[in-house]
């Protein structure tokens, strides 16, 4: 089996794995010790792997490190690589989102909290404000959700760089088709049940957005209350929320090869934000969400409290797909067989925010 590397990000500092044939070992003391981790990439585009990490130190504050070398080493700029500009009048508070663009080899974006875009044309090394979704019409009246006002999805079309879909917590979904230039709301047919209009043009809570693999203008997006396809890149979303145990939660996952394969990790809301009917299940459909099944061969029997937050689910590009998630419990889970099966890699490690994957070249 090819080597897989695991980057979990939690509460207090990063912790890597690796699986050389089926066996796992993690490297003995976490990175950024202390940080808050809610961010990494694992950018295997170009000749030698690079991984970016969005640490937030109580003391120093958030920014972004990268490492050439699988982890062992990490710089950070000397000029802060995400920064508001001062006439924004506004200051990081943390990198909620690393993501290598699909069909620019050298760009990656960042979405911060307050929400906004950043642009690296270096790898990650140094960003650019994309500021007219900064400036968006709308902006004043975005207002933050239960963790903040993060701009948390950012996803990149490998047909065409000049389009990009973003969500933010709580305005949600907006494309751009000109690179940027101008962005559009884009949550037709995405409820907002906490509002006095259930269905605005934007303010909607959304929680993660994901990209079918086979059919590029299928997206799939989990909401805060609802589960969503849209077939037209966002423009329109349908509920697919039937056959779920509840509709509520923070990750979706889309399989990195089989078309109308995509997976969700269901929480019980508002009140006690656990797994839904206090079971560690993960759920799965194969044919773009008609239908649900639960997954939990191997994952803990009896009454579990480890909620999944939005990106701490992830695929590591695989075929068949090897899925991790990690929950607030600190514990990791691995399938290597497309969800079908799981083990636990890891245990007793502090709150997991954000969980990475990949097969190394």
């Amino acid at each position: 089996m090819s080597e897989v590397l695991l980057a979990v990000g939690t509460r207090k500092g990063l912790f890597i794995g690796r699986r050389r044939g089926t066996g796992w070992e993690f490297d003995e003391s976490p990175y950024f010790n202390a940080q808050a981790v809610y961010s990494v990439a694992l950018d295997t585009r170009g000749p030698v792997p690079r991984l970016l990490a969005g640490g937030d130190s109580a003391h120093w504050g958030p920014s972004v490190f990268h490492s050439d070398d699988l982890g062992r080493t990490w710089t950070e700029p000397a000029r802060p690589a995400v920064r508001f500009p001062k006439d924004t009048g506004a200051s990081l508070e943390r990198v909620w989102q690393l993501h290598p663009a699909a069909a620019e080899p050298d760009v990656v974006y960042a979405g911060t909290e307050p929400a906004a875009l950043y642009r690296s044309e270096d790898r990650g090394e140094s960003f650019d404000l994309v500021r007219p979704l900064w400036e968006h019409p709308t902006r004043s009246r975005w207002v933050p959700g239960g963790g903040g006002e993060g701009l948390h999805t950012v996803l990149t079309d490998e047909r065409d760089p000049r389009a990009v879909t973003v969500a933010v917590s709580t305005a949600g979904v907006f494309r751009t088709v000109d690179g940027g230039s101008s962005w559009t709301p884009s949550n037709s047919g995405v409820s907002a049940v906490f509002l006095p209009d259930p269905d605005p043009e934007f303010g909607q809570c959304v929680h993660k957005v994901a990209r079918d693999a086979v059919t590029p203008d299928r997206l799939y997006l989990q909401n805060h209350w609802g589960v969503y396809r849209s077939d037209d890149a966002g423009a329109h979303w349908t509920d697919i929320g039937a056959g779920l145990p509840s509709t509520f939660g923070f990750a979706v996952v889309a399989h990195p090869h089989r078309g109308d394969t995509a997976y969700v990790f269901p929480v019980n809301a508002d009140s006690d934000r656990v797994p839904a009917g206090r079971r560690c299940r993960v759920y799965r459909t194969t044919d773009a969400g008609r239908s649900w099944e639960p997954l939990d061969a191997g994952l803990p029997r009896g009454d579990h409290y480890g909620t999944v937050l939005r990106d701490a689910m992830c695929h590591d590009g695989a075929d068949p797909a090897g899925v991790y998630f990690g929950n607030r419990n600190g514990e990791v889970y691995a399938s290597a067989d497309d969800g079908d099966s799981w083990r636990q890699l890891a245990a007793h490690l502090p709150d997991v925010l954000c969980v990475r994957a990949a097969v190394l070249p």
